[in-house]
């Protein structure tokens, strides 16, 4: 049988206690993904990890009642509230989608008391390039 070769820094040997609380963030980027039946809103530090999420599903907000711009607003409290306990002071935001939500989401970051640095539109636009699907007709 072989013998096992013994790894530096595993698991047992460490750290105690959690990391997510331990972390200190004083700038981050928030995320709000606004579609038509659903807003995500993520909030990350600057290099891009996950700190808090939250989602007007995960808020409560079930089938047509997601899409409201009051179920965005939430979703973006609850995320918001876990960061600043962190110490967030300084963020940036990136809006993504067309859905009812954008506003209502930057109106409740807006509040929340973090300085916004800037707010961006990163919503992809094709430059002419798949078809789209046919129109509806109802």
């Amino acid at each position: 049988m072989a013998k096992s070769i013994p790894r530096s820094g595993s698991r047992r040997t460490g750290r105690v206690g959690s990391r997510k609380s331990a972390r200190r963030i004083p700038k981050g980027v928030i995320h709000v993904q606004a579609s038509f039946n659903n807003t995500i809103v993520t909030v990350t530090d600057v290099r891009g990890r996950v700190i808090s999420w939250s989602s007007a599903g995960t808020c409560g907000f079930r089938g047509t009642r997601r899409g409201t711009p009051f179920a965005a607003q939430t979703a973006a409290g609850n995320a918001i509230r876990a960061v600043t306990d962190q110490g967030m002071q300084r963020a940036e935001v990136m809006i993504k989608g067309p859905g009812l939500g954008r506003d209502a989401a930057l109106r409740a970051i807006r509040r929340s008391g973090i300085l916004l640095s800037f707010v961006r539109d990163v919503t992809p636009m094709p430059h002419n390039g798949c078809r789209p699907p046919k129109k509806r007709r109802v």
